[in-house]
């Protein structure tokens, strides 16, 4: 097959009126072609309505261009354009409706089940066919999309195959051929479907007859040429129903024997033998234009008694080759004596000879029986089959949805109404009773304990020297600090956003935080201005509030906010003042008397002073938590009265802590011992970043020898406490004995007691390369594991908390663990 052959055939511009007219005259062929191509998963009911939508969907909204340079027409051009415009959409359409639906893909609207037409309480189906009908459905239900077009186009459309490639290509399928293909494995499996005849040979409508074929000399007009055989079936000399599969029959005067064109005077049969619709020696109604023998009586004007086909005058029906007979005008004789017109395969003359005669007794059909009866012994073909009222989506049969599910629904539909139009009523009643907002008090503006957090003049501002006499050190201590204590319209504004925040204000909070105004008049711990910017510190006692806006004006305001519930004498150490190109501030509490910079990453390097000045705000120092690469960590020392405390920036309004030790009793990472190990995981910092952390403690749960005399290895466990509870985060590392590597990750968990004063266990695993290549499962667990195990991609058992098994590139092993009291542990995960 060419590629030419695929190109659609120019049917030339396309009106909406001209495609209003062939949808509505050719509407039942059209809905049974879109039921018969969507798939019958779809079931009955939703494949009937979506026929009906798909081909009411199929009307173009503007005119259909034609091509710019016309081509030459070929003989299947002969149909009306706007039927086969509409055709090709309907189609389209339902090869898309079949399509399967994917996950990630929006759906297309052939794929949604229609929203007209739609019926309620009703399901609509076809009637109900026989045995044959039944074993044809089961047969398109294998076929792919393509392969019931193909099959459609061939059998009801009566389409060659390269007007059937064509179509299909024009409709959207990749592989035309392909679907062909499956159109022929249905028909040859069914092996004498095609047979209308006891023998099976008298009807085109079998594996190879539905394709049609070129006019031979048997079947062009006159009747004179090709040899055929005696038996009258219509059978080529090669022995199949029709001399050439791929062409369409001919009526004489070049044009197509084709569904849904218009019939002309002294019209014969195709290629495939078809017989006169008429009365004549055949009896009435002897040959169907779908192939079934005696399908109705045919009337007397030439036009068939078929949905979707203009009738012919002197057309055949059936194709079992016996050829149709008329006169040469059109019409049948009165007596019988029929004679063939153009296009029909015998042209001899003779009483009884034409089957499709307008004259004469009913003669008996070929293989026997009477004139228009219907033999229940006899299979039909196919391609008849299509015509049948079991694929008739306009003649439907209803019955009743599930009745006692319909009526649960309307009960709940009824009650759900009723509570609503209750709930509404109580709500609206006016007077003392509940109005819209409840048992609420007034609007916020009117309340008096709203009013008072809104007041500036109102906020709790705590002198310098309470801290010192106090019996704890917290927020609740820090005196109100910063040069714009007595600015009331900025304390005015900060409350207000707080409360109200709009559009244009920048808001953030740690996980965990609620957002919510105040419950009374918060605390004053600072205003002034910092980096070219005012800056306002609140506290009520469950958050710290951060309200920042540009000294010029009030456009872009930020507000932050972090919970500090709880906090001790560290925990209140310091607040972060501003963020601003890099760098840090901090406004440090009244009893911190020394601060300094430590770069975690140089344990050996000396700290390097910080200075404050009088309200308690230090220089800018580089932070972490702007920084986009770990080339150093600084971290803020402080003083107090009871030693020296390392915070770390982490992204949020307050610092967190970072200490060293068992989860028991862990103390701040001021030693040498400590300020080691965290040179080597201070940069896994970045996984706990802007987590709402209060504390992160890093220790050390086991020691390993190393296989091959490689040293000793280092595990260590570091969990990040949040300032919530929940949420902790637990990382395990392991240290190889060059002290200038980086810890390696080998787990993280997040939510597990793990590592933490609740559960001081851990067990971790890595793939480790020692020095002289080889590869390694390496394991450690805290010292309360009895015996380690790993299984899967490696086996290895050992007694005690560390164990070590060759493995491996690339190996995968799971790992578990039995503690002392002979519970099983597994790997921290």
């Amino acid at each position: 097959m060419s590629t030419k052959d695929l190109v659609p055939s120019p049917v030339g511009p396309v009106d909406v009126e001209q495609a209003e007219a062939a949808l509505v005259e050719r509407y039942p062929r059209l809905v049974r072609i879109a039921y018969l191509v969507l798939p019958p998963s779809l079931g009955r009911n939703r494949r009937v309505l979506t026929a009906h939508a798909l081909v009411q969907r199929s009307l173009p909204r503007r005119r259909v261009p034609g091509p710019a340079v016309p081509e030459p027409r070929l003989a299947e051009d002969a149909v009306d354009p706007g039927y086969a415009f509409v055709r090709g959409e309907v189609l389209r359409q339902a090869l898309v409706a079949g399509l399967p639906l994917r996950r990630l893909a929006l759906p297309r609207r052939a794929q949604l089940p229609p929203l007209l037409p739609h019926v309620w309480g009703l399901r609509l189906f076809p009637r109900v066919g026989g045995a044959d009908e039944l074993a044809l459905d089961q047969r398109l239900s294998r076929l792919s999309g393509p392969g019931r077009a193909a099959y459609v186009l061939r059998g009801l459309e009566r389409q060659g195959d390269a007007e059937v490639l064509r179509v299909l290509a024009a409709a959207g399928v990749e592989d035309p051929e392909s679907a062909l293909s499956e159109a022929d494995a249905v028909d040859g499996a069914d092996g004498s479907v095609g047979s209308d005849s006891p023998d099976g040979r008298g009807a085109v409508d079998g594996a190879d007859g539905l394709r049609g074929g070129p006019a031979t000399p048997a079947a062009s007009a006159g009747g004179s040429g090709g040899p055929r055989p005696a038996d009258g079936s219509g059978e080529s000399p090669t022995g199949r129903p029709g001399s050439d599969p791929g062409a369409r029959a001919d009526d004489g005067y070049g044009r197509t024997d084709r569904v849904g064109e218009q019939g002309g005077p002294r019209r014969g049969t195709g290629d495939g033998g078809r017989r006169g619709a008429g009365p004549g020696p055949g009896g009435p109604g002897a040959g169907a234009a779908d192939g079934r023998a005696g399908s109705g009586p045919a009337r007397r004007d030439g036009r068939a008694d078929r949905v979707g086909e203009q009738g012919r005058p002197g057309r055949g029906g059936q194709r079992d080759g016996a050829g149709g007979t008329g006169e040469p005008t059109g019409r049948g004789g009165a007596d019988g004596d029929g004679t063939a017109g153009p296009g029909g395969s015998d042209a001899r003359r003779g009483p009884g000879r034409g089957v499709g005669g307008c004259g004469g007794a009913p003669g008996p059909l070929p293989g026997g029986g009477a004139p228009g009866s219907f033999d229940p012994g006899r299979r039909r073909s196919g391609a008849a089959l299509l015509e049948s009222d079991e694929f008739d989506p306009c003649a439907l049969q209803a019955r009743p949805t599930d009745l006692i599910r319909r009526r649960q629904h309307a009960r709940a539909a009824l009650v759900a109404l009723v509570a609503l139009l209750v709930c509404g009523a109580l709500l609206g009643l006016p007077g003392d009773g509940w109005g819209r907002n409840g048992a609420a008090a007034p609007s916020y503006a009117r309340n008096p304990a709203a009013e008072a957090a809104l007041d500036p003049g109102a906020l709790k501002r705590v002198a310098p020297a309470v801290w010192t006499g106090s019996t704890r050190q917290d927020f609740s201590v820090w005196p109100a600090r910063g040069g714009l204590v007595g600015d009331g319209a900025l304390l005015r504004r900060a409350l207000a956003v707080w409360a109200r925040p709009g559009a244009s204000v920048h808001s953030s909070s740690t996980p965990g935080t609620p957002v919510g105004p105040p419950m009374g008049p918060p605390q004053l711990l600072f205003a002034g201005v910092v980096d070219g910017a005012r800056v306002v510190l609140l506290h009520d006692g469950l958050r710290a509030v951060r309200y920042a806006e540009p000294v010029e004006g009030a456009a872009g305001a930020a507000l932050d906010f972090a919970r500090t519930d709880g906090a001790d004498t560290v925990g209140s150490a310091a607040l972060v003042l501003s963020r601003a190109a890099g760098n840090v501030r901090y406004l440090t509490a009244p009893w911190v008397a020394e601060t300094a910079v430590r770069d975690l990453l140089a344990p050996g390097k000396a700290p390097r002073p910080l200075a404050r000045d009088a309200a308690g705000m230090t220089d800018p120092m580089p932070s972490p938590a702007l920084a986009r690469s770990c080339t150093r960590w600084n971290a803020l020392q402080v003083r107090d009265g009871s030693g020296q405390r390392l915070l770390a920036d982490l992204g949020e309004p307050a610092p967190a802590r970072l200490l060293w030790g068992p989860p028991a009793a862990p103390v701040d990472a001021t030693g040498q011992e400590a300020r080691e190990a965290w040179a080597r995981t201070a940069c896994q910092l970045t996984a706990v970043r802007a987590h709402g952390v209060r504390s992160v403690n890093a220790w050390r749960f086991a020691r390993q020898a190393l296989p091959e005399g490689a040293g000793r290895g280092t595990w260590l466990c570091t969990r990040a406490e949040t300032w919530r509870g929940t949420g902790s985060r637990t990382l395990a590392q392991f240290l190889v004995p060059s002290p200038g590597v980086p810890a390696a990750l080998a787990a993280r968990s997040e939510g597990s007691p793990a590592c933490g004063v609740r559960d001081p266990r851990v067990l971790a695993g890595v793939l480790w390369q020692a020095p002289g290549g080889g590869w390694y499962v390496l394991a450690a667990g805290s010292p309360d594991f009895a015996s380690l195990e790993t299984s899967g991609g490696v086996k290895g058992r050992s007694d005690g908390p560390v164990l070590a098994v060759r493995a491996a590139a690339g190996a995968r092993a799971d790992l578990n663990g039995v503690l002392r009291d002979g519970r099983r542990v597994g790997a921290l995960r």
